[in-house]
């Protein structure tokens, strides 16, 4: 099992001086990967008043200051992007970190206010429709060749974006959604890993490891290629003792897991405390 730390990219990280400081001191610490959220407004009511930093410019500053760190987006809301736009994004941060990216990728949310507010369409299916056909685009994109393509929803006339990404054929895509629905795991089981989450378990709480089983038989069941590489991430907060910290983690491991994603917990106002995170960073990871 490897290990993330997972933080929002407003409040305290929404400078990306503090993000890189964050990425530093995980990779000293023995972290595996840094996954930062892709939100615009996120919550208006709930985050009102607080800055929000652009994901992949912070996960930049983190690539600049780490050498090691796996580093990515949990989830990017690929429907509310500009395709050719998040691909070049994508293709640079992957260069810049010497082929270190990760993409999570989702419908992202809430819908109300990260589609709504911007007059963009709240319909899912029409967002679910959108991140199927812009996943497909983006890894022709990163590949570095010519792309035509005329869908429902994207038109591309014979363009070409280069340098392809690093990693080869692209980088790998997790993918994010809530469970006990099928879909988003279904589409999962088409890429390279799933990171499902749980209405019952939020931001923060450790899932059960039956019902994480569960998921894990569901995507397997689902796969093309049962042999190929894929990864299984789950997350939630560890004290720093690491006992307690194996008696959560260690059922979910033996159910599945690939991936730790520390998280802090959604309520109680620490998720965005580069202090809360810094004193769980700094402590290590819960190695098995």
């Amino acid at each position: 099992m490897r290990f993330s730390l997972n933080i929002p990219n407003f409040g305290d990280f929404a400078d990306a001086r503090t993000v890189a400081r964050t990425a530093a001191a995980a990779e000293q610490a023995g972290w595996d990967g840094l996954l930062i959220w892709d939100h615009v407004v996120h919550d208006k009511q709930v985050q009102r008043g607080k800055p929000f930093g652009d994901p992949w410019m912070l996960l930049t500053a983190a690539a600049l200051a780490t050498s090691r760190l796996r580093l990515g987006t949990l989830v990017t809301a690929v429907p509310r992007y500009r395709i050719e736009q998040l691909a070049r994004q994508v293709a640079t941060l992957d260069a810049v970190s010497g082929g270190r990216v990760v993409f999570g990728a989702g419908l992202g949310g809430p819908a109300e206010d990260e589609y709504g507010s911007f007059g963009d369409t709240v319909d899912r299916v029409v967002h679910a429709e959108r991140l199927d056909e812009g996943l497909d685009l983006l890894t022709r994109y990163w590949s570095g060749g010519t792309v035509e393509h005329d869908g429902p929803h994207y038109r591309v006339r014979e363009t070409q974006l280069l340098p392809a990404t690093v990693q080869r054929p692209r980088p790998p895509v997790w993918l994010g959604g809530f469970w006990p629905n099928r879909r988003p795991m279904r589409r999962a089981a088409r890429w390279d890993g799933a990171a499902p989450l749980f209405a019952d378990a939020l931001h923060g709480v450790p899932p059960r490891p039956d019902q994480f089983a569960d998921v894990v038989a569901y995507v397997n069941e689902h796969r093309d290629v049962a042999d190929a590489p894929f990864e299984f991430v789950v997350g939630g907060l560890t004290p720093t003792d690491r006992a307690a910290a194996l008696d959560i983690i260690g059922p979910l491991a033996d159910a599945g897991a690939t991936w730790w994603d520390e998280r802090q917990l959604q309520t109680g106002g620490l998720v965005d405390s580069y202090d809360a995170v810094l004193k769980r960073v700094e402590a290590g990871p819960p190695r098995l």
